[in-house]
């Protein structure tokens, strides 16, 4: 991997907005900066937490360890982190936000 290479790959930090108890998951939308994660897991015992992680990887095409909660394990709004080539991975989140 060259340097060039190496500094493309970071972590890009991204404001989630998690909808519970949605019929199916969905992540697309933007609430305020956030993105909005609808996920069909209700909100216990982290469960919504987990599948709004799994849909940002799945939406992003990273792997789910390559996401990380960074604050609001117990809140609607949460910080998350995803390791990535951080040009590719903003074009996403911009994509997914619809901006």
């Amino acid at each position: 991997m060259s340097g060039r290479d190496r500094e493309a790959m970071m972590a890009v930090r991204v404001a989630i907005r998690v909808g519970p108890g949605a019929s199916r998951t969905k992540v697309g939308g933007a609430h305020g900066e956030a993105l909005v994660v609808k996920v069909a897991a209700r909100a216990v015992e982290g469960k919504a937490t987990e599948a709004a992680l799994r849909a940002v990887a799945d939406a992003l095409g990273v792997r789910r360890r390559d996401v990380r909660l960074i604050s609001g394990a117990t809140s609607r709004e949460k910080l998350i982190e995803v390791d990535g080539d951080e040009r590719a991975l903003t074009e996403k989140i911009n994509a997914l936000r619809g901006s």
